[in-house]
């Protein structure tokens, strides 16, 4: 048991630290949530012993459960302690999250205008809340699956006829290419 429990936290600080940089969270924080995620998986392994088929190694198997607990904890912690504001100076940061330099961000203050009044005027509430969510708050999708008691398949087909119709609406005004806008070129 001990030896399993070193592997699963070696396994858990491994998974923290791939997701850190969109986690808000460092140091002491950060250890203790691969600490505990190392715990309640052994806790459930031990639980469900008789369920290996020995179909994969053994560790393979275990390893699914660290990986499960260190997503729970992750969207718990987000939403436990959001830091999420959704406000206007929010869409104006995103030419940032796109990479776009000073030059190239006062270019796209229209097109962003347009797509946050796509947003606004095409998309449905539950569409609108997932798609700023992701795309303008960054919030990871096993947190947002999580916090809305659903599952990632769930909120990427959100996001993929949300896209559609945002893309739809922005050909509509003039912003995009018909040909790019539905995916066809030619």
């Amino acid at each position: 048991m001990a030896r399993l429990h070193e592997l699963l936290l070696k396994v858990a600080r491994a998974e923290v630290n791939r997701r850190r940089s969109r986690l808000r969270l460092a140091g002491p924080e950060l250890d203790d949530l691969a600490h505990q995620a190392a715990a309640d998986s052994l806790m459930a392994i031990t639980g469900k012993l008789d369920d290996f088929r020995g179909e994969s190694r053994f560790t393979t198997w275990a390893y699914k459960f660290v990986i499960l607990e260190v997503s729970t904890k992750i969207g718990r912690h987000f939403w436990r302690h959001p830091t999420v504001a959704m406000g206007a100076e929010d869409w104006e940061r995103l030419p940032d999250r796109f990479g776009l330099d000073p030059a190239g961000s006062a270019e796209w203050q229209d097109l962003i205008a347009a797509l946050r009044r796509a947003v606004d005027d095409v998309l449905s509430d539950h569409q609108r809340r997932i798609f700023v969510a992701i795309v303008i708050a960054g919030v990871p999708v096993e947190s947002l699956a999580l916090e809305l008691a659903s599952n990632r398949n769930a909120i990427y087909k959100t996001m993929f006829d949300a896209r559609r119709k945002i893309r739809a609406e922005l050909a509509a005004k003039g912003y995009l290419d018909t040909r790019t806008a539905t995916g066809r070129h030619g």
